[in-house]
């Protein structure tokens, strides 16, 4: 009895000791330039936003100095409705874990009971003396615990916190998304407004344009059918306003979707135009080895092959004995007077062992399927770094090319500008037609919106740049966070 009562106080220290299966190792970037600063221009032009290789800022938008952006920002993470979802989403990891958790405690319940009984005078129990019925008093304890001699239990847990991670990096990755389809929506309003600007402007010109030629047709010194060219641009120019405006008003409706609030509500707020807020000079990006631990989607990716390393453990520990303490004490009488003695007690304890013999092949396979899932999320932790990398080239090339090119339509737009002023004064003093005019007009305006449009592009491909290097939350905050 002895020997027995030392073999079951030995198991609990044994158990956790052996941990079946591979441990976790974080992967190494294979990948690991000194600098993303290869694709920027040598020489960059005094006027163009370079990125330099400074410490990053996870609140990149505050670069381009908006105040109505900034605050937006930070209603974001407590107003979005996708943001919010992930937050239930992450407290139900962590309510699993601790799920997990607890088999790694005893169980213990406490239960009390009462039955009348009557035993068949014709059954089994036929030559028992208790021929009458009877009462059944009970009162009692019950214990059970796995012990974990394999790592099952230790692998459960291990693959629980990993999911926890994965649900931490899931909502980081939903932040950087929306952070950046904020701004981008943000951007493209005012855009939009800067084409509606244009476009009413060179209605205003068009307008000019056809009051001028009316005047000289009245005097004869043109035809009508300057008149209906010169009315035709006004038309033109018209057309094209009710769509922008539509533009205009789906972007505001977006904004308000992204900060949970109803079509409409942010009209009053960002109806009114303003400039677009121009680019840094100097756009931090950090350097290339932080970028895995700063984009959350390559952080899931990590969580997401931890979790399949960890239950591969699990699939390994099932082939082996499971062993099971389990304990039980009660009291128990026919008279509730008698549950106070001492010889009314019963109890009960020893080990359960439980080893798979013959389970068809479902152990192998499952081993086979945790394995092949682990190799699987190793290569999807290959891609997602691989991608970032190119994502982040491809940005910080589009965002020095869009530049250049929103230059040289700068350019075209002075001269455009310039053409049109003097088309017009060629047309007064009767040495041109009234064409030149349309078509110095219509070159100007096309030249505007060019410009327009480029300017929009280098601030969206600013936010796509700090979107591919992971910018939008902090990994200093969400490390403090998760000591607490």
């Amino acid at each position: 009895m002895k020997r027995y009562v030392l073999l079951l106080a030995a198991l609990p220290l044994l158990a956790g000791c052996t941990k079946m299966g591979p441990d976790f190792a974080r992967p190494d970037a294979w990948w690991k330039p000194d600098s993303w600063l290869a694709t920027a221009p040598a020489t960059p032009a005094p006027r163009v936003s370079v990125p330099v290789a400074e410490p990053f800022d996870h609140a990149w938008w505050k670069l381009l100095g908006d105040p109505l952006l900034n605050e937006m920002q930070e209603q974001l993470a407590t107003a979005n409705l996708d943001l919010r979802t992930a937050d239930f989403r992450l407290a139900g990891a962590r309510a699993q874990l601790g799920i997990t958790e607890a088999a790694t405690t005893p169980g213990m319940n406490v239960g009390a009971s009462y039955a009348r009984q009557q035993f068949s005078r014709n059954g089994p129990n036929s030559g028992s003396r208790l021929r009458n019925p009877f009462n059944v008093f009970q009162f009692g304890l019950d214990l059970s615990w796995e012990v974990d001699l394999w790592g099952r239990v230790a692998r459960l847990v291990e693959a629980s916190e990993a999911q926890v991670a994965a649900s931490e990096e899931a909502r980081r990755d939903l932040t950087v998304v929306a952070s950046a389809e904020l701004a981008r929506s943000y951007l493209t309003l005012r855009g939009v407004q800067r084409k509606i600007s244009i476009f009413r402007q060179n209605l205003e010109i068009a307008r000019q344009n056809q009051a001028l030629t009316r005047d000289r047709a009245a005097g004869g010194l043109t035809t009508d059918l300057d008149v209906a060219n010169a009315s035709a641009q006004v038309a033109t120019v018209e057309a094209q306003l009710p769509a922008l405006e539509e533009q205009q008003n789906r972007l505001v409706n977006a904004i308000s979707m992204l900060l949970g609030e109803q079509p409409g509500a942010r009209l009053a707020a960002l109806a009114a135009p303003r400039a677009l807020p121009p680019v840094p000079p100097r756009v931090p990006v950090g350097v290339p080895g932080e970028l895995t631990r700063r984009r959350p989607d390559i952080r899931m990716a990590e969580a997401n092959l931890h979790l399949a390393t960890a239950v591969i453990g699990v699939a390994k520990a099932d082939f082996f004995p499971r062993v099971t303490l389990s304990g039980s004490g009660a009291i128990q009488a026919l008279h509730v007077e008698k549950l106070s003695e001492w010889s009314s007690r019963t109890y009960g304890f020893g080990p359960q062992v439980t080893l798979p013999i013959f389970e068809g092949g479902r152990l192998r396979r499952t081993l086979e399927l945790r394995e092949a899932q682990q190799q699987e999320a190793a290569l999807v932790y290959q891609r997602t770094v691989l991608m970032a990398l190119h994502e982040v080239d491809n940005a910080l090339t589009a965002y020095g090319t869009e530049q250049r090119r929103r230059d040289r339509v700068q350019q075209a737009v002075a001269e455009s500008r310039r053409a049109l002023g003097l088309a017009r004064l060629r047309y007064e003093q009767g040495v041109a037609d009234f064409l030149q005019v349309l078509l110095a007009q219509r070159l100007l305006l096309a030249a505007e919106q060019d410009l327009a449009d480029s300017t929009t592009a280098v601030s969206l491909n600013l936010v796509q740049l700090y979107r591919a290097l992971g910018g939008g939350w902090d990994p200093a905050a969400a490390g403090a966070a998760a000591r607490s």
